[in-house]
């Protein structure tokens, strides 16, 4: 099966590592001063390994015949960019799988390519790209989680899960990963909003009196959102979340929180503005998430302000 990994960012560039790693056919749609970086292999290291792994590269306009699969790994900023891109690497036996956060790609992504070409799926990973264009996985753990848009199973979805299993990540097929989709949607806006809000990470936040009951009080307000969209945060996801978030001395930060403070694009409009328009469409008042969401307006204001 020939993949097509568009971005080799944090995510893209572990995951198709692994992949590639694994001897998977495994292509990367890059730009091409990522190529140039990647010329010589993609590192990736983390907690008790550290390998460069060599990789196959390639720029839109390098593209000469449709994939098999194509996983589909960039920011929500250049969903729009890479939709153009990717047109002529989607035949008419191509399977996408957005592993992007939130929603508003998949609606994107049916639209242009119709709902029976296009999976759902959620990876969990800590992982940011070094200056230098290293991967570094900041937490031994991740997953991919995939699945069709109406849970049915398929002989295409069995072929893609067994070429989807890799050292290095758990694959799990889902018969609901709509529901995988809202969960995951639910723990990123927790996080983005308590570091965001906090300006700092875990460890820190739980370091100052109140500092967990502010906690507390972001996963209960997103986990509300999910709840009345039909989506109940179970319980085994709903421990996840306090482990993740309630630990004390944790480095952990959002990669909303990490984009930020390097003065990167972040994803604020597309996962708390979103969560937070849901929810009002729902009824139900969510304002940490309101509050994080106009401290990032204001913090984009500065910067065009300065810049």
């Amino acid at each position: 099966m020939k993949t097509l990994v568009v971005g080799a960012g944090a995510t893209g560039g572990y995951f198709g590592a692994c992949l590639a790693r694994a001897g998977r056919d495994v292509t990367f749609l890059v730009r091409p001063e990522r190529a140039n970086q990647l010329r010589n292999g993609l590192r990736v290291y983390g907690p008790g390994f550290d390998e460069t792994v060599p990789i196959r590269t390639i720029t839109a306009s390098g593209i000469r015949h449709p994939y098999d699969l194509v996983l589909l790994m960039t920011k929500a900023w250049s969903l729009e960019a890479a939709v153009r891109d990717i047109a002529p690497a989607v035949g008419p036996d191509t399977t996408l799988l957005p592993l992007l956060n939130g929603f508003a790609h998949l609606h994107q992504l049916n639209a242009r390519f119709g709902a029976e070409t296009v999976l759902g799926g959620i990876v969990r990973v800590v992982c940011t790209v070094t200056p230098d264009g290293a991967v570094f996985q900041m937490k031994p753990h991740a997953s991919m989680t995939f699945g069709t848009q109406d849970g049915r199973p398929t002989g295409r979805l069995q072929e893609i899960g067994r070429e989807l299993v890799a050292p290095g990540f758990g694959s799990v097929i889902s018969s609901d990963v709509l529901a995988s989709m809202w969960h995951k949607w639910a723990f990123i806006t927790a996080g983005g909003v308590i570091t965001c809000l906090m300006r700092g990470s875990i460890g820190h936040v739980m370091a100052v009196a109140s500092g967990k009951e502010f906690i507390l009080d972001v996963i209960e307000e997103t986990e509300r959102v999910a709840a009345a969209a039909g989506y109940p945060v179970p319980p085994e996801a709903h421990a996840a979340s306090l482990e993740m978030f309630t630990e004390q001395g944790s480095v952990f930060t959002s990669s909303l929180y990490r984009d930020v403070l390097a003065g990167n694009r972040h994803e604020g409009e597309h996962l708390l503005g979103e969560y937070s328009a849901i929810a009002e469409r729902l009824q139900v008042d969510v304002p940490l998430t309101r509050l994080a969401l106009t401290q990032l307006r204001v913090h984009d204001q500065v910067r065009i302000s300065a810049g």
